[in-house]
C-alpha cells in the first residue's frame, strides 16, 4: 500500500504541476496575447473609422497628421490580425473571424482611397464611399473584432480554470493524505508489533511527504494568489478599458460621419447621444486606477461640451463653422488627451497582469521533477524501513 500511494502521489503530482505549469504558461503566451491583439484590432478599426472621417471632413489634401494617424492604425490593425492568427486554433470560428476581418479591413482601405481621392477633386461622390467604408466598419468589421475579443475573453477565462487544475489538484490532495495516514498507521503498527518506538526509514519518509505537502502548499498558494490577482487586477480591467476606449472612439467618429452626411441629426448623432449616455469610468475592475478614471471622465465631459457646440453650430445653420471647429487643432488635442489617459490605464493594467502571471508560474517546474522524486524517494524508504520487519518472519 505504502508503495503504490507512494508511486501514484508522485505521478499525480507530476501531472498536476505539469498542467498547472502548462496552463500558467498558455494564459501568458496565448490566451492573454490574443486578448490583447483582439482588443487592439477593434480600437485600431474604429479609430481608423474615426481618423479617416475626420481627415475627409478637412476636404482637398487631408492633413498629415490625421493620414499618418489612419495609416497607422490600419497597420495596427493587419499586424494584430497575422499575429492572432497564429493564436487561435485552426478551423476554429475564432480563426475564420480572423480571416474575415483581414479581408474586410483590405476592402474598407481600398474604399477609403477611393474616397479620399474623389474628394481631393471636389466630387459630392465621395461622401458616399467614404459612409460606405464606415458601414463596412461598422456593420461587419467592428461586429467581428468584438467577436474575436469575446473568444479571446472566453480563452482567457478557460486559461484560468486551466491553470487551476482543480480536479488534478483536488486527487493529488486525497492522494497526499492517504499517503500520510498509511505512513503513520504503518509505524503504529510496527511499533505495537516489533516493540520498537520508531521506525527510522519510516520516519524519514514521513518527513520527505512534510516536504513534499510545504513545497506544494507554497507553489499552488503562491500561483493562486498570484492568477486570481493577474484575473481581477489584470484581465477584468483591460476588458473593461477596452470597451470604454472603442466606446469613445465611436463617438467622435459619429460625431464626424454626421458632418459629412450633411443632414444635420440623423442616426450617427442618436448613436453619439445612446453610447454617451451609457458610457461608465466608475465599473469596479477599475478601481486600481480610479484616478485615472476620474480624469477620463472629466476629459470625456469636455468633449461632449465641444461636440454641443459643434452640434449648435451645425444645427443652426453654419455647416463650415461646425466643421472648422470640428477638425480644429486644439479639438483633436482634447479628444487625444482623453484616449491617452484611456491607453495609460490599460498600460498600467497590462504591466500588472504580465508581473502576476509570471509570478504565478514560480515553482511549478521545479515542482514538476521535485514532485515525483520525494515520491520515488518516499517509497524507497519505505521499502527500506519495511523489508527488516518482513526478513523476520522468515
Amino acid at each position: 500500500m505504502l508503495l503504490v500511494l507512494s508511486i501514484l502521489t508522485g505521478l499525480v503530482a507530476g501531472l498536476t504541476t505539469s498542467s498547472a505549469a502548462s496552463g500558467t504558461g498558455d494564459l501568458r503566451d496565448r490566451a492573454q496575447p490574443l486578448l490583447i491583439e483582439a482588443e487592439t484590432i477593434y480600437t485600431a478599426l474604429t479609430d481608423a473609422d474615426t481618423t479617416a472621417a475626420q481627415a475627409f471632413l478637412a476636404g482637398g489634401l487631408e492633413p498629415a497628421r490625421l493620414t499618418q494617424q489612419y495609416e497607422s492604425r490600419i497597420a495596427q490593425a493587419t499586424t494584430a490580425l497575422t499575429s492572432a492568427a497564429r493564436r487561435t486554433p485552426e478551423g476554429s470560428d475564432a480563426a475564420k473571424a480572423v480571416e474575415e476581418l483581414a479581408r474586410g479591413t483590405a476592402r474598407y482601405a481600398a474604399l477609403v482611397a477611393t474616397a479620399r481621392a474623389v474628394n481631393r477633386q471636389g466630387l459630392p461622390v465621395g461622401a458616399s464611399y467614404m459612409a460606405s467604408a464606415s458601414q463596412l466598419n461598422r456593420e461587419t468589421l467592428q461586429p467581428q473584432a468584438k467577436d474575436l475579443l469575446q473568444f479571446a475573453q472566453r480563452e482567457v477565462t478557460g486559461g484560468y480554470q486551466d491553470a487551476r487544475s482543480p480536479w488534478w489538484l483536488m486527487l493529488l490532495l486525497v492522494l497526499i493524505t492517504a499517503l500520510v495516514f498509511a505512513l503513520i498507521a504503518a509505524q503504529r503498527y510496527l511499533s505495537r508489533t516489533t516493540r520498537r518506538t520508531f521506525n527510522v526509514p519510516l520516519v524519514a519518509a514521513t518527513g520527505l511527504t512534510a516536504v513534499l505537502v510545504v513545497a506544494g502548499w507554497l507553489v499552488f498558494t503562491n500561483q493562486r494568489g498570484h492568477l486570481s490577482s493577474a484575473e481581477a487586477d489584470g484581465s477584468a480591467p483591460i476588458a473593461a478599458l477596452a470597451g470604454i476606449r472603442g466606446t469613445i472612439l465611436r463617438e467622435r467618429a459619429d460625431e464626424a460621419l454626421t458632418l459629412v452626411a450633411r443632414a444635420g441629426r440623423g442616426p450617427y448623432e442618436e448613436d453619439f447621444d445612446r453610447i454617451s449616455q451609457s458610457i461608465s469610468f466608475a465599473d469596479p475592475a477599475l478601481d486600481d486606477v480610479e484616478g485615472l478614471m476620474e480624469q477620463a471622465r472629466d476629459q470625456h465631459g469636455l468633449f461632449v461640451d465641444r461636440h454641443r457646440e459643434i452640434r449648435a453650430l451645425d444645427d443652426g445653420g453654419d455647416y463650415d463653422a461646425a466643421v472648422e471647429l470640428a477638425v480644429r487643432a486644439d479639438t483633436a488635442s482634447a479628444f487625444q488627451v482623453l484616449t491617452t489617459t484611456v491607453d495609460d490605464a490599460m498600460k498600467d493594467r497590462k504591466a500588472v497582469f504580465e508581473t502576476d502571471i509570471r509570478s504565478a508560474g514560480w515553482g511549478l517546474t521545479a515542482l514538476t521533477v521535485l514532485g515525483p522524486l520525494l515520491a520515488l524517494a518516499i517509497a524507497a524508504l519505505a521499502a527500506i524501513g519495511l523489508r527488516p520487519r518482513l526478513e523476520e518472519y522468515r
